[in-house]
């Protein structure tokens, strides 16, 4: 049988095409608490993730091939995440992994990704050794796209020190990875202005009565509280100083912005102020567009994103990587690491634009002139001063000059 020229352009193209639809999916981990008292965060930070990524798979993917998300709940557990881990390398053979909502899970899990030369993006994890743990090898996979809180701790001692003038402070945290370096960077801040807490108190995940803490802060005479701890727990602060009848200011690191500490803590829970790098109202069209794009496709209640931070960072954190694997041509874990060092073009994120977020020796996207100011108002976040509310329509990149960040020591 004669096969025309024609004809057999025609099975070329169709063969080619054929081909470029079954190429294999690029593979990314995505890694959080979707279910127990982090799952707030988890759970935005997921959405976010997959809005990003159905963009960009609409838009026609990275390198020709769709972004294929592969979840698992590490329900907040340094063990499960280790788990993960190894099942997201070794079985299903991931490009990179973003996620990590709890420093110790980071921790506790990264080290194999480290291993196996894979990127890791912490979109949410806030722990300043997180992108350090690694420091004495020869290269970094761990890579952050979250204040970190060197920048945050620094940040709540000037709220509570130079802003609002308290003198007596006392520190509460969890007694978790998380809590407890924040509760060192708290003092450490504090200590750059000669002040010692006259009180620093722990407790456990799940507790529900923190009058013990709370007392011995309030006969310390502590003008207010600075906080390291998530949701749940942060609830029961608030509530256990309107049931003693003793009202100072809270002021701590971002989680304070977390819808289970809000509605939990109801009126005993405004005024409480954070750091964010994102607040959910529309000051620019890509946070805009982010936030409707958001409400209409997970419809929250009461049109509020449960954990707004998350959600953003964990988008952005997708388009970091989308970035790196487009300019680096390839799926491979050392190329990826070394574009996302040397990123070419800017990034447009939530958070920000990202101009060359990354080195080779800093893995950290976001600076201290990034975040700004949150306070519950109405069981909402919003800005805390109108000047910051100003700040967060210009567009921000990262200043490495940027003051305020503590040197952070592995």
């Amino acid at each position: 049988m004669k096969i025309f020229p024609k004809a057999l352009a025609a099975v070329a193209l169709a063969a080619a095409m054929t081909a470029v639809f079954a190429a294999d999916p690029i593979k990314i981990g995505v890694a959080g608490p979707f279910t127990g008292g982090s799952s707030s965060m988890g759970v935005s930070m997921r959405d976010g993730v997959r809005m990003a990524a159905d963009e960009i798979n609409k838009a026609g993917g990275v390198l020709g091939r769709q972004l294929l998300l592969i979840e698992r709940d590490d329900e907040a557990k340094n063990e499960r995440g280790v788990q993960i881990a190894q099942e997201l390398i070794n079985k299903e053979k991931v490009a990179a992994a973003v996620g990590y909502i709890n420093t110790g899970v980071a921790l506790a899990s990264q080290r194999f990704y480290q291993e196996a030369k894979i990127p890791v993006m912490n979109n949410v994890a806030t722990g300043s050794i997180i992108t350090h743990q690694f420091d004495d090898q020869p290269a970094n996979y761990i890579f952050r796209n979250a204040a970190h809180d060197s920048i945050q701790a620094p940040m709540i001692v000037e709220e509570a020190i130079t802003r609002r003038g308290y003198k007596k402070v006392a520190i509460l945290a969890d007694s978790t990875n998380y809590g407890q370096l924040g509760r060192e960077d708290l003092e450490k801040a504090l200590a750059l202005k000669s002040i010692k807490a006259v009180a620093v108190e722990k407790f456990n995940i799940k507790d529900v009565d923190m009058t013990a803490q709370l007392l011995k802060a309030k006969e310390a005479g502590a003008e207010v509280v600075l906080t390291y701890a998530i949701g749940p727990e942060l609830a029961q602060i608030a509530n256990g100083m309107t049931k003693l009848g003793w009202k100072v200011p809270m002021i701590g690191s971002w989680t304070l912005s977390m819808a289970n500490f809000i509605d939990n803590a109801g009126p005993g829970g405004e005024g409480a102020r954070m750091p964010q790098t994102f607040i959910q109202e529309p000051t620019t069209p890509k946070r805009q567009s982010f936030i409707i794009s958001y409400l209409k496709t997970f419809n929250p209640k009461n049109a509020r994103i449960d954990s707004p931070v998350s959600a953003a960072q964990g988008y952005d954190s997708i388009y970091l990587l989308a970035a790196a694997i487009k300019q680096a041509g390839s799926t491979d874990g050392p190329k990826i690491k070394a574009a996302l060092e040397d990123l070419k073009a800017p990034v447009e994120g939530v958070v920000t634009t990202y101009n060359k977020p990354f080195t080779a020796k800093d893995h950290e996207a976001i600076t201290a002139n990034i975040p700004v100011f949150g306070e519950v108002k109405g069981a909402r976040v919003v800005y805390a001063y109108p000047d910051d509310q100003k700040k967060a329509s210009e567009v921000r990149v990262k200043d490495a000059n940027a003051k305020g960040a503590l040197t952070v020591k592995k």
